[in-house]
């Protein structure tokens, strides 16, 4: 169907669609195609040029040279920048406008206390299709922000990650609980590093060994890939690393090689029986 033989409100809808607040041109240039379209596109095409202003300040203050710079990299390393949380939000907005962003690394420790969330909460499906490593160091992201990056994952962001980082950002049982499932359910991941956040049994619990639905049958899959867990600094107990054990003697964490549990409070006996229970896992 042409577009001339559209509403003037479909036309509005498939503008809306096109906008892209890193590379306006095309939707810009639409516009004009139509009297119709000029006059459906009037408000969206100011807020069009509110967004890519908005974007073009955040690109300079990352220290790219211009939108385009940002939209063709293939790795980024923010840190320091002296974002806001508002400028987290726009950064986790410009994800569905990076499909050539394979490695993202991240940190802003003096960004507010609800930066983390902000920036969760501006992903969603299809954000970030190409990106396989994600870093975020020392960033405010909390509980709440854990459970907003559980919802994007759970959204369909991020869908070839392999590495996750989340290297002391705060994250509590309670958000290990709520980003868990999503976790599980990412297909690719291979190294999830949880360095430096006060997450204890519980957390761990939902991630390795997530008990099934009543009357159902033990769970399968999830965490199928993962080759590396660091759990270094966390304050999971004995308790939880004989959880841990468990859950790699059931075959839960079939490819794992490589457990991290460093400057922890644990005795000899449960780090051991950790070890035992992977080098069996391995055949050594």
């Amino acid at each position: 169907m042409a577009l001339s033989a559209l509403s003037g409100d479909e036309q509005g809808v498939i503008f809306v669609q096109l906008c892209n607040v890193l590379d306006p041109g095309f939707a810009v240039a639409l516009s004009s195609v139509s009297n119709e379209l000029r006059t459906a596109t009037r408000v969206p095409l100011q807020q069009l040029k509110t967004d890519h202003e908005a974007a073009a300040a955040l690109c300079r203050k990352l220290g790219h040279q211009n939108c385009k710079a940002l939209r063709e990299a293939t790795q980024v390393h923010w840190y320091n920048n002296g974002l806001t949380a508002d400028e987290l939000k726009l950064l986790g907005t410009l994800g569905s406008v990076l499909p050539a962003l394979e490695r993202l690394s991240l940190q802003e420790p003096a960004a507010g206390p609800d930066s983390g969330r902000q920036l969760a909460e501006g992903l969603g499906a299809g954000v970030l299709p190409a990106v396989t490593v994600l870093y975020i160091y020392t960033t405010p992201v909390g509980d709440a922000g854990a459970s907003a990056l559980a919802t994007a994952l759970g959204q369909g962001a991020l869908p070839r990650l392999k590495e996750l980082t989340l290297f002391h950002i705060t994250i509590r049982d309670t958000g290990l609980v709520a980003l868990a499932p999503a976790l599980r359910r990412l297909p690719a991941l291979e190294r999830l590093d949880l360095e430096g956040n006060p997450i204890g049994d519980e957390g761990l619990t939902a991630l390795v060994a997530p008990p099934p639905p009543a009357g159902a049958p033990p769970r399968t899959g999830g965490l199928a890939k993962l080759k590396v867990l660091d759990l270094s600094r966390t304050q999971i107990t004995d308790a939880g690393c004989a959880t841990l054990a468990a859950a790699i003697d059931s075959g839960a964490l079939p490819a794992l090689e490589h457990l991290p549990l460093a400057s922890i409070h644990l005795s000899d006996t449960a780090i051991d029986g950790v070890h035992k229970a992977l080098s069996r896992a391995r055949g050594d």
